[in-house]
């Protein structure tokens, strides 16, 4: 695969693994095995049949018609807000419990932003009877509470993040604790395509099903397998590497990945990586973050939860440095009214975060006949409260 990882974990100039010596344990288990485990039949077998019976895949491709008609092209939504869970963060989480049984390991660990990744890890930690420990600012855990009550009530733990912006961030250091804590019998879940290798290339690899399916669907749809355009939303970026996988070879569709402006990308107030970010390490990877001159992370916002990241994972940021892939961003209120567009004209609450990618439409020129394929990440229930507030409802 051309715009793979190669042999030492990296991405062009981003991707390693830049870790304490007390995880380099668990992290070289991991990159020694996890190849051999994911390709093997029974692991895929028992993977396929939780994602067709359990998950509830393939997820649609569904032809919006009326955003079709208002944008001028043939608009598509890989519906991912139909997964069990209500996101694509279920497809990783899958596959990591049945990485993480076959490793042998006894507890689970993971962070989580807007609650959609805690709750897929407590969901699967519930489905296989291991212990499942959350890591979650406490900024999320207020703005999210629905999400903090389902991991709660599927037996998870979650813990607060008290340190930083008590967002995303924070939760990821918190995990990064307990699991030098707990080396031996703790498998860390990370939700997003960050973090050292393998990380990266095992998150793209379990969500590569979105583009997987999305090309078979709209074959049956167009009759042919290739759009013009495949748009995501970005915060590490694991629905945008599943949306844009199996298209990254083909050139001739334009991968759109929006970011979080934020209240604007030169307020002080932004998730914007790319349009503010520099080349450093966070997290245990080589990627592009927003930092000081002197390398301190600078504290991300974004009214959604979900893309309140500093960073941005390295496969993205090595698409982002060869122009492969547009990297663009979409502030607080334009997300927000393309979040109450999208209900009205579809029919579909989407979450905020997926609300960013639609806002993009208003930017774009399409000719008639474009096939556009957007990313549906995650449905808006977690996200009533924020809508309501900002609409007056």
């Amino acid at each position: 695969m051309k715009y793979g990882v190669n042999d030492l974990g990296y991405y062009g100039d981003f991707g390693g693994a830049y870790i304490p010596e007390m995880l380099y344990p668990n992290v070289e288990q991991l990159r020694q095995e996890y190849l051999k485990i994911i390709e093997d039949p029974a692991f895929k077998a028992e993977f396929d049949e939780l994602l067709r019976d359990y998950v509830g895949r393939p997820s649609p491709l569904y032809h919006a018609k009326r955003y079709s008609e208002k944008y001028g092209a043939n608009i598509f939504f890989k519906r991912e807000d139909l997964n069990h869970t209500g996101s694509h963060k279920i497809n990783n989480a899958i596959g990591q419990i049945l990485l993480a049984q076959r490793l042998g390991k006894k507890r689970i660990i993971a962070e989580t932003g807007a609650g959609q990744h805690g709750v897929a890890t407590a969901t699967v930690c519930a489905l296989k009877g291991i212990e499942c420990i959350v890591y979650m600012g406490e900024v999320d855990m207020k703005r999210q509470a629905p999400n903090v009550a389902r991991m709660k009530m599927l037996g998870a733990k979650v813990i607060p993040a008290l340190s930083g912006s008590k967002t995303l961030k924070d939760a990821t250091n918190e995990a990064l604790r307990d699991w030098i804590g707990n080396p031996v019998d703790t498998h860390y879940i990370i939700g997003s395509v960050v973090g050292p290798y393998p990380y990266p290339d095992m998150v793209a690899k379990f969500q590569s099903i979105i583009s997987l399916e999305t090309k078979k669907q709209l074959k049956e749809h167009t009759g042919n397998e290739l759009p013009q355009y495949v748009m995501a939303c970005v915060g590490g970026g694991s629905n945008a590497m599943g949306m844009f996988y199996h298209f990254l070879d083909d050139e001739s569709v334009k991968l759109v990945a929006v970011e979080a402006a934020g209240k604007g990308v030169d307020s002080g107030e932004s998730a914007a990586t790319t349009f503010l970010g520099r080349e450093g390490v966070l997290h245990g990877s080589r990627t592009i973050l927003m930092q000081t001159d002197d390398g301190q992370v600078v504290e991300p916002y974004s009214i959604s939860a979900g893309l309140d990241y500093p960073g941005i994972g390295p496969q993205h940021a090595h698409l982002f440095k060869i122009k492969r892939a547009q990297y663009v961003s979409i502030t607080d209120d334009e997300a927000l009214k393309a979040g109450l567009l999208c209900s009205q004209l579809e029919g579909i609450i989407p979450a905020i975060e997926t609300s960013h990618a639609l806002a993009y439409l208003e930017k774009m020129h399409f000719k008639k006949d474009d096939n556009v394929v957007i990313c549906i990440s995650g449905r808006g229930d977690k996200d009533l409260d924020t809508y309501i507030k900002y609409f007056g409802y």
